[in-house]
């Protein structure tokens, strides 16, 4: 229930909110920016990403949506208006941005949590995210080669 209020304390109406995710169509319209940012990356560097930051014990994954119609992973983040993520296929949702959000306890059409969020706040750190995302791009750049033979 945690996880529900923190989710919809984003939109501009969270009663609206949690009556649409309870009766409506399954997903939301929530602004980035405020609580959380979103960085959206293809489908398959995200989900090494997130491998590689499982494989650390020490480092706690934040919330991760998937979209397997668009083949994209969303990674939460603290936001940051001055942030700037630069690569191929990347995009950082910011303050303006809006992002479709099943709730945090079922998946929405091709919308799902692979880690949903806690209730809590916690959120992905920038850094041991981009780490992740640099060693898993270096996987791909290697692995592509081999899967076009």
């Amino acid at each position: 229930m945690q996880s529900v209020e923190w989710l919809a304390a984003a939109a501009t109406d969270p009663r609206a909110c949690k009556r649409e995710w309870d009766q409506g169509s399954g997903s939301v319209l929530l602004e980035a920016g405020r609580f959380w940012d979103v960085l959206s990356v293809p489908e398959q560097l995200g989900l090494l990403a997130l491998d590689i930051l499982w494989s650390d014990p020490l480092q706690v994954p934040g919330p991760t949506l998937v979209d397997s119609a668009a083949r994209r992973v969303g990674f939460f983040l603290p936001p940051d208006p001055t942030s700037r993520w630069v690569g191929s296929g990347l995009r950082h949702l910011g303050k303006g941005s809006w992002v479709a959000v099943p709730p945090p306890y079922r998946s929405s059409g091709s919308l799902e949590w692979i880690i949903p969020p806690d209730g809590t706040g916690a959120l992905h750190p920038a850094l041991p995210l981009e780490l992740a995302l640099r060693q898993a791009n270096g996987t791909l750049a290697v692995l592509a080669p081999l899967s076009e033979e």
